[in-house]
């Protein structure tokens, strides 16, 4: 009986019927239940079950499998697209010092940054006056104290957490840098008194998980050391509250509570990934003093931690230049921005400049504690992703801790599924505090608690958003469809926006105009086009449009024009120009105010048309003009709305190409 079961099974698979679902198992069963009818054949209990449960098992085995595979992709298109922000940002300063090194002395000084007043020029008035009686946020006394501490965690743990007033949010920023400017270069933290100190990576602005930290391991002590590891700021909405915290965690808590800079410790950053734009919200005519007063803040921010002379806490990572010795004489309090480097004497033959003076060396050591990554190949390389900082391999890490007499090397900077992550033989640790970074359920926040003798990590995940998805009662595939739907729509923008460099890319890769290539022609295309490294042979039935992927699948070849008509393609060029171009503009408009109040004055723009090549005009006739395309409420200022919808109408009256019909909406 078995031999007839089995030569019936090959039937079925013959036709294709034992296709869906985990082979022939469910066949089996269906013919045995079928012959026990009909021959009073019985299949024991036991052996039914157990094919059940194996079949139960192949199919749920399958769906993780699809499920992990959609979430990885998900994550490399989103930290794709990170990494290319900060690749722009990174290549829009070096435009803007090259253009404001070619200006005219005589034009006055227009920077991307203001540097502000000197590190030791604190004002003794805050000069923000009395606190209104309306004010409903929290009070609190100075000097700071453990009571004010705990009124402040009250009002931001509210669902909707009142602004901070001007006036206690500077004194707080104010007295926590007075603080951290009797700090030496490299925290020396200990676990004497506790045997244990807990680590917390980037933070960016989620206060609700800076909470969950403080709820779920408690406030600092001195049985209970605290080190932030930087990236207090930026993408998240409540990064001043952040801060605010941190800064009143210090005061409270001066010798159990270790603050570092992170890259995002930096105006020129904070520009475009939100920030400045938090600060002048929220606190409008008091914003320009308070960013001062945090620049200020940034730079008396210490750049690591050494705990038990065992541990190093830095942002970043390291390099084969790394040298502790030099990072403990340098002056941080020069380095108001990274991104804008002391000049060197001479250039590479690759363009790269030498650091050839004290100020371009420290410069260098600072910028690579701060911006490198760790990798999987030995060797030290420049940081193409980023376009900043360098990637360090196991045995930059090995040496590095040897010759430095330490055991591990911790550090964030990354973003990771788990929160964390071992490398270089469990000798570098990443920790990640800012769960759900990407989109809710992108990923889980983690802190770090060394522990022991020797120190020894042991990890504490959290997510914030779990909770609020089992209320609503989401399953883990709707959490996997959300974070996906999410990624996909910022591809698709980002495809959309790229539209014309990637015409060029698939009419190269097409000689003679067929209007199709082949797959890995058109991986090859998207890759360089848009130059985000994600799976595109993997992710080209989404991007495609249905009848596209339909065909490249049974043909091989991809009518590439389809690849702009996939799900969440918009077809708008205007739209998505501005959002390819927005952040940079924001990053110019901001350059050009260089009092940052908020509007281009007349003056503003006149310096900014003598950096223009010259075509005979004056500056003050180029200005006079500039100014009546710029100004259309005509108030002899330009601000942001008004400068995006001058770029909005240029764009949308761009030239005609000659095989393209007119928009009729232009």
């Amino acid at each position: 009986m078995h031999c007839v079961c089995a030569q019936q099974d090959d039937a079925d698979r013959s036709s294709g019927s034992g296709n869906n679902g985990g082979g022939g198992g469910i066949w089996d069963l269906l013919r045995c239940r079928r012959m026990r009818k009909g021959h009073k054949f019985t299949m024991p209990k036991g052996e039914r079950s157990m094919k059940a449960a194996i079949l139960i098992q192949k199919w749920y085995r399958r769906y993780l499998a699809r499920m992990e595979v959609r979430r990885r992709y998900t994550w490399t298109i989103f930290q794709s697209l990170e990494y290319a922000g900060e690749q722009d940002e990174v290549q829009l300063y070096n435009f803007f010092k090259t253009l404001l090194a070619k200006a005219p002395t005589t034009s006055g000084p227009l920077s991307v940054t203001d540097p502000g007043p000197p590190p030791d020029s604190d004002d003794p008035e805050d000069g923000f006056g009395p606190v209104e009686p309306g004010y409903k946020g929290p009070r609190v006394d100075f000097p700071l104290t453990k009571q004010g501490l705990d009124i402040l965690l009250t009002s931001f743990r509210h669902k909707k957490p009142q602004r901070v007033h001007a006036h206690y949010a500077y004194h707080i920023i104010r007295d926590a840098t007075a603080i951290l400017r009797r700090l030496p270069n490299l925290n020396q933290a200990s676990t004497a008194v506790g045997k244990q100190i807990t680590i917390c990576g980037d933070l960016h602005g989620k206060l609700q998980d800076l909470l969950v930290i403080l709820h779920k391991n408690g406030l600092p002590c001195a049985e209970n050391p605290y080190v932030f590891n930087g990236d207090f700021v930026d993408r998240g909405k409540r990064s001043m509250e952040v801060l605010l915290l941190l800064c009143a965690l210090l005061i409270v808590f001066p010798g159990a509570v270790f603050l570092n800079r992170g890259n995002h410790e930096d105006r020129a950053i904070n520009v475009r990934y939100g920030f400045i734009r938090e600060v002048r919200t929220k606190y409008r005519m008091q914003s320009e003093r308070l960013l001062h007063q945090i620049e200020r803040l940034y730079r008396a921010l210490p750049l690591g931690t050494v705990v038990d002379s065992q541990v190093l806490v830095v942002h970043g990572g390291i390099s084969n230049k790394t040298d502790l010795r030099e990072v403990w004489t340098l002056d941080r309090f020069k380095l108001a921005s990274l991104m804008d480097p002391p000049q060197s004497a001479k250039d590479n033959p690759d363009g790269t400049e030498e650091d050839d003076t004290p100020e371009r060396r420290a410069w260098r050591q600072v910028f690579d504690i701060l911006w490198s990554d760790p990798q999987v190949a030995d060797g030290c390389s420049h940081n193409t992703l980023r376009g900043a900082g360098t990637y360090f391999g196991p045995d930059v890490t090995e040496e590095f801790l040897r010759r430095h007499d330490l055991r591990l090397l911790v550090r964030s900077h990354e973003c990771k599924l788990e929160g964390y992550e071992l490398a270089h033989n469990n000798k570098c640790i990443t920790i990640f505090s800012a769960s759900d970074y990407y989109e809710v359920g992108s990923n889980k926040g983690a802190y770090v608690k060394l522990s022991g003798n020797p120190l020894t990590p042991q990890f504490v995940q959290f997510q914030v958003s779990a909770a609020k998805a089992n209320k609503r009662r989401l399953t883990f595939r709707q959490r996997v469809g959300l974070v996906e739907r999410s990624a996909l729509k910022s591809l698709a923008a980002t495809i959309e926006a790229r539209r014309i460099v990637l015409e060029a890319e698939f009419k190269n890769r097409d000689p003679e105009s067929k209007g199709t290539i082949s797959v890995k022609e058109w991986c090859e295309a998207m890759q360089s086009g848009t130059g985000l490294s994600v799976p595109w042979r993997l992710l080209r039935d989404r991007v495609l449009s249905p009848a596209a992927a339909e065909e490249a699948a049974k043909t091989g070849l991809i009518k590439y024009s389809e690849t702009f008509c996939g799900p969440g393609s918009s077809g708008c060029y205007v739209t998505e120009a501005l959002y390819r171009d927005k952040m940079a503009l924001e990053s110019l408009f901001s350059a050009l105010d260089t009092d940052h109040s908020g509007t281009i004055s007349m003056t503003e723009l006149k310096q900014a048309c003598s950096l223009l090549p010259n075509d005979g005009s004056e500056p003050g006739q180029l200005c006079t003009r500039l100014a009546r395309c710029l100004d259309f409420n005509q108030d002899g200022r330009v601000d942001l709305n008004e400068f995006l919808e001058a770029f909005r109408l240029v764009e949308s009256r761009r030239p005609v190409e000659p095989n393209e019909s007119p928009d009729e909406e232009d």
